[in-house]
């Protein structure tokens, strides 16, 4: 009952404060304070003019045929492969000269083999891709100038280029050996681990941006939800044993916190979801079968401090946003004590860090927006390649030095023709 009346205290001072901060905030001209990220205010960078984007034009078999046989690929959390392309052949950084770009960008959409219930299979994406490869590579001289190390991919699957979709069997085939030397786009970040590679820029997983603008509730409108999840806490299907999804973390989290009036969870996704959040304080954002979900982009767009329960995890572009000032970390161990964390977080922090996720460019760089805007994920990714800029000397090879591809490298299955 104690923790249940800190818990109202804090929300209704949360609410008085947001407003009176509101109004002053108005009177000096600006909405909120200016953030930087520990890299500086990179979220106001503008990569345009400190880069040039050679994109491949492909085949459609690679990108978009495969499209518009399955739409749904739009929809889906890994969508960013096809947005990023989209977004890429319009853009100022693009040139039609591969003489003079600093990176190269092979379009293959490897999350775009669905079943049934619209979930991606990645089983062919080794095989698209190593043709992919073998295609740019007969084709153009620059991918064996270098072995691919000023080449990236978007490889935005659970466990990103070590293309299986259950982490020890994605462990045991690690990265396609032919992506070695290249840079990887992904939304798999999770440190020391075989599947991030080092050198990758990590990026947040889709949400559609035009659905979460529709759902926008007034913003002044009492956050009356102490803590908020909707999702699954067993995944009986692929761990009928139980335990090992989300690491147990998920299921701790229910049986501790199922009956505790603080904790608004459920396995159900109801039509208010995305208001429900807009009235949360905090969202929870636990570990799936990979360490992030949607959730932590919808809990940033929405004002509701995430509440990240994955060891380890490397968030996106982590040199730009500042996570530890506007997040709560938790370690798994401690699903347990959640109620006491989050009820002895000081009044004064939860604001700063609802101010904080106030701020519009906070929204905006975890979003894909159709079309592009400034300081959108695009553009974060794009500035995370020019921060890669000059390739150092050991990138091209010298002359005489260009070794024949290894195709036979990798698992077995991945060697039949695609």
């Amino acid at each position: 009952m104690r923790q249940w009346v800190l818990a109202v205290a804090i929300l209704a001072a949360a609410s008085a404060a947001a407003l009176l901060l509101g109004a002053e905030a108005q009177q000096q001209g600006h909405q909120t304070e200016r953030i930087s990220g520990s890299a500086g205010d990179v979220l106001e960078d503008n990569p345009v003019g400190r880069l040039k984007v050679y994109v491949y034009d492909l085949p459609s078999k690679y990108n978009k045929k495969l499209l518009k046989k399955d739409p749904r690929c739009l929809n889906h959390m890994f969508a960013a492969e096809i947005f990023m392309h989209r977004f890429l052949l319009s853009s100022a950084v693009r040139t039609f000269n591969p003489e003079e770009a600093d990176w190269f960008y092979t379009p293959v959409y490897t999350t775009c083999d669905l079943t049934p219930s619209g979930l991606p299979l990645p089983f062919k994406s080794p095989r698209m891709m190593r043709s992919a490869i073998e295609l740019v590579a007969t084709n153009w001289p620059y991918w064996n100038r270098s072995e691919g190390a000023d080449h990236f991919f978007v490889t935005p699957h659970d466990f990103g280029a070590c293309f299986h979709y259950q982490e020890e069997k994605a462990i045991g085939r690690g990265i396609l050996p032919l992506l070695q030397r290249a840079t990887l786009v992904q939304t798999f970040g999770q440190k020391n681990h075989v599947c991030l590679k080092d050198g990758s820029i990590t990026i947040p997983p889709f949400a559609p941006p035009q659905k979460m603008q529709a759902h926008l509730i007034p913003a002044d409108t009492p956050r009356s939800i102490f803590v908020y999840f909707r999702g699954l806490f067993y995944d009986t299907s692929n761990d009928p044993e139980g335990g090992y999804y989300a690491r147990g973390a998920r299921a701790s989290v229910w049986e501790n916190f199922k009956n505790n009036p603080l904790f608004d969870i459920s396995t159900d996704h109801p039509a208010t979801y995305y208001e429900d959040m807009q009235r949360s304080v905090f969202c929870l954002c636990p570990l799936g079968w990979a360490p992030w979900s949607p959730r932590l982009v919808e809990a940033v767009v929405f004002g509701c401090i995430p509440v990240i329960v994955a060891d380890d995890i490397v968030l996106p572009f982590a040199d730009a946003i500042p996570w530890e000032d506007i997040g709560v970390f938790v370690a798994e161990e401690d699903v347990p004590r959640l109620d006491t964390i989050l009820t002895s977080i000081p009044t004064d922090v939860v604001l700063r860090k609802q101010r904080l996720l106030a701020n519009p460019s906070m929204k905006q760089a975890m979003l894909f927006p159709q079309p592009a805007q400034a300081g959108d994920a695009f553009h974060q990714i794009l500035n995370g390649l020019a921060r890669k800029l000059p390739h150092g000397d050991g990138v091209f090879l010298k002359p005489g030095d260009e070794r024949v591809l290894n195709w036979t490298a990798g698992p077995p299955g991945d060697l039949k023709p695609w």
